[in-house]
């Protein structure tokens, strides 16, 4: 055992002194402590505590993460045993803890397993000079390498699940049980027993950190993982199909420069990896859908990219186009392989070649990028994806930190080069932690895939694939629950659409107001002006219009992002223009839409006034225009339907968003979106300023909420161009006509949707449902036509003005 070490990583102290356990509300310990003598009389399980004193125990450690603490706690103090609490910084308030004459501090969280965590407890029962320690609802109870490294320290271990406390208190009899390991159980302790994490600097049992997904308990450090524990994390288990691991299948090695010793190198790398080469490829499964798939793997030369590398890829993609399969490859790497020369850095060349071929036969590529990926692999496949995703903190750069800083001759910010800082530069379309990462690549292979495929068709449809095809991993793991538990938090976003559906009134008719109704909408508006609670209105009514301005910009009013969500299942946000920035004024990235994929793109002002600054107030900027038009093409390349959400006072003016071209952005985006050969919805949920609006508007059916506004410019901007006063916004805003019923009488929208009594402000779940409505409805029918056709329409539908 690592003794010194072990001391090291825990905090003890008298419970009353130590600094993490503030005072529990409401807990006298004098009370407690002559209140355990009535709850150890009563309690046959903590009787039997008595056992444990008479072998000759004194000191125990209590390991209790549930509510029984107090109890246990308090029986011991009964049976004369001087209990110490191992807990956690989140239990400092508990009453056990504060109960307890001594305390060990193992971790942070509860949640991060830290009192299931052999090396943490076992340091704690040595820091505490526990003789006995005893386990409440833990896994170590039957852990056999635990009891086994207990006994090999001379200390007892007594469990009770809380189960049969609880019983005890209905008169059932349960007592504590001794622990141990099978006799002939050999003791496996070594320096792989424990990690260290290179973030926090605490140490864990391995066995442990494996089971978390190879992250740190403690701070969620991702330690780099092998190929091998790579495709058990991610793949149906059983359904890998490995190939090139044979010699009769491999890639020979070639060694183009005759380079001194590369070849007895690479001999003793197989020797001590166990691989052939640095990737592994493969077809296999994720939640029942076939998958071509590679793996790099950075303990192979640290994943160097030389023709070996680049051959097998190359013929792994080839292989996914011929089969129809959609491409996925984990990317870890420091880059061309140097003994290899140019014939290393055509490998670049070669695979880019295979992945365009695979995209022009109308296959989905995603890449995953891992730490460390850098150089020639950065600069090609890992940045080709369709979508890329990373994890956290992953290393991701072309040209290495130091060579930049001495080309520069300039310190490099501490976050450069990192996934985050990828992310905030728009080079990747998301961050997501290792244990989401199958259920992500699972909603992105079913939102990709045809109809008639087979895959899943919807968010709930995925969930329940990858229930019923677990993974290797998922199978070893004792605890199926926690399986259960994630997928829970996964759950989808449209409770509260679906409910306030329920409770629009059906003569309103989804509250939609369709050009058939054009001769009754002016009497609707007089009957709604009527209506209680419809003052503001009828006080407005010589300048609805003004009215409408103001009610657009209500900060209570629900965002263009409430409606996406409500629209849409298991939402993946795509960030970045792939070139510059990710522009937070504009969300965008795909779901489902009543059971279909789509590409959803929403305005998003912000929620609050931190995230309205985030999102500059929802005035886009160049990188948000292209960011959509990245989108939207890649809709119609997988033939997905597009649904925008519009609610801007217009495009950011500024003298930077015209150096990056905020015309040419918006000029494009129109020009696109002319001719997507897929569905088009768009609906004004706020304002609707300027081209910045009409960049995300020029769709097959375009909607504006009641109280929603449709201008050529703001009021202010109006009025100040043509009068020279922005004081006349009020009078401007009417002569535009930005009443969502005058816009509509001039054919330029196609409905107007309710928000209820007053404004979607006091009404969101009114309001939300029925633009859910409006966009199910408008998908179904465009859905129906042919292309041409619904393109005719499209044209025609913007010719007439």
């Amino acid at each position: 055992m690592l003794r010194s070490k072990k001391t090291a990583y825990v905090t003890i102290g008298d419970a009353a002194a130590a600094p993490e356990a503030p005072a529990a509300e409401g807990v006298d310990a004098l009370a407690c402590e002559q209140e355990s003598a009535a709850i150890y009389a009563a309690t046959e399980p903590l009787k039997s505590l008595v056992e444990v004193r008479s072998a000759g125990v004194a000191r125990v450690l209590v390991v209790d993460a549930g509510a029984t603490g107090e109890s246990i706690v308090a029986g011991c103090l009964a049976a004369g045993l001087v209990p110490c609490v191992a807990y956690t910084e989140d239990m400092a308030r508990a009453a056990h803890v504060k109960l307890a004459p001594k305390t060990v501090c193992v971790g942070k969280s509860r949640e991060t397993g830290a009192l299931d965590d052999s090396y943490r407890v076992l340091s704690a029962a040595e820091s505490a000079d526990a003789q006995a320690i005893l386990l409440v609802d833990s896994r170590l109870a039957v852990d056999e390498r635990f009891l086994s490294m207990a006994a090999d320290e001379h200390r007892s271990v007594y469990s009770v699940p809380v189960a049969s406390i609880n019983a005890a208190f209905g008169g059932i009899t349960r007592v504590w049980r001794t622990c141990s390991a099978p006799s002939d159980a050999a003791l496996h302790v070594s320096d792989d027993s424990w990690v260290t994490c290179p973030k926090c600097h605490r140490i864990s049992d391995a066995q442990r950190v494996l089971a978390n997904h190879k992250m740190c308990p403690e701070c969620g450090h991702h330690f780099r993982m092998t190929s091998a524990e790579r495709l058990a994390s991610v793949l149906d288990a059983e359904s890998f199909e490995c190939w090139f691991e044979t010699e009769d299948a491999d890639v020979p090695e070639t060694d183009p420069l005759d380079f001194p010793g590369y070849l007895d190198k690479i001999g003793g790398m197989r020797k001590k990896t166990g691989l052939r080469e640095g990737v592994r490829c493969g077809v296999g499964r994720i939640a029942g859908m076939r998958v071509a798939i590679g793996v790099m793997d950075s303990t192979f030369f640290m994943g160097s990219m030389g023709s070996v590398v680049g051959e097998r890829i190359t013929r792994l993609a080839e292989h996914a186009t011929e089969e129809g399969l959609p491409l996925v490859l984990f990317t870890c790497s420091g880059g061309a392989r140097m003994q290899e020369g140019l014939v290393s850095l055509m490998q670049m060349a070669k695979i880019s070649a295979a992945i365009e071929r695979h995209g022009e036969a109308g296959l989905p590529y995603f890449s995953v990028i891992t730490d460390p990926t850098t150089g020639g692999v950065t600069a090609s496949f890992a940045m080709q994806g369709d979508v890329i995703i990373s994890e956290p903190r992953a290393l991701i750069g072309f040209a290495g930190r130091r060579v930049i800083q001495d080309t520069i001759r300039q310190e490099l910010p501490k976050e450069f080069q990192t996934a985050e800082f990828a992310l905030e530069h728009g080079l990747i379309d998301a961050i997501v932690e290792r244990p989401r990462i199958r259920e992500t690549l699972a909603n992105l292979l079913a939102l990709h895939a045809k109809p008639e495929s087979g895959a899943p068709r919807g968010f709930v449809a995925v969930l329940a694939a990858l229930a019923a095809n677990p993974t290797k991993c998922e199978l070893e793991a004792a605890g199926a629950q926690l399986v259960a538990d994630e997928r829970d938090i996964l759950s989808g976003v449209r409770a509260v659409a679906v409910k306030a559906a329920a409770a629009v009134p059906k003569h309103v008719a989804n509250g939609v107001r369709s050009v058939a109704t054009r001769r009754a909408y002016r009497a609707e508006i007089e009957q709604y002006t009527s209506k209680p609670g419809a003052a503001k209105q009828v006080e407005a009514a010589e300048n609805p219009a003004w009215a409408s301005v103001q009610t657009a910009r209500d900060v209570h009013r629900p965002t263009a992002g409430r409606y996406l969500e409500a629209t849409c299942e298991g939402f993946f946000e795509c960030h970045g223009d792939r070139g510059f920035a990710d522009d937070a004024a504009i969300v965008a990235g795909i779901g489902w839409v009543a059971g279909e994929p789509a590409t959803l793109i929403a305005q998003e002002k912000g929620r609050d006034l931190q995230d309205r600054i985030k999102r500059n107030f929802g005035c886009p900027q160049p990188e948000g225009y292209r960011k959509s038009l990245r989108l939207m093409r890649q809709a119609e390349r997988f033939g997905r339907a597009v649904v925008c959400f519009v609610d801007t006072q217009g495009a950011f003016c500024g003298k930077e968003a015209e150096e990056r071209g905020q015309g040419n952005a918006i000029a494009d985006n129109l020009y696109a979106m002319a001719g997507l050969r897929v569905p088009t919805v768009s609906v004004l949920v706020g304002e609707g300023g300027s081209g910045g609006a009409l960049a995300l508007a020029l769709a097959d059916r375009v909607a504006m909420q009641e109280h929603a506004v449709y201008s050529v410019l703001s009021p202010e901007g109006f009025a100040s161009i043509l009068w020279k006063d922005r004081s006349r916004a009020a009078e401007a805003a009417a002569v535009m006509r930005m009443n969502a019923y005058e816009i509509f009488d001039m054919d330029i929208v196609d409905a107007v949707l309710e928000e209820g009594e007053g404004s979607a402000s006091a009404n969101p779940d009114f309001a939300i449902a029925n633009v859910v409505a409006y966009v199910e409805e408008s998908l179904d029918e465009l859905s129906a036509l042919p292309i041409d056709e619904l393109l005719e329409q499209r044209y025609e539908r913007f010719r007439k003005f």
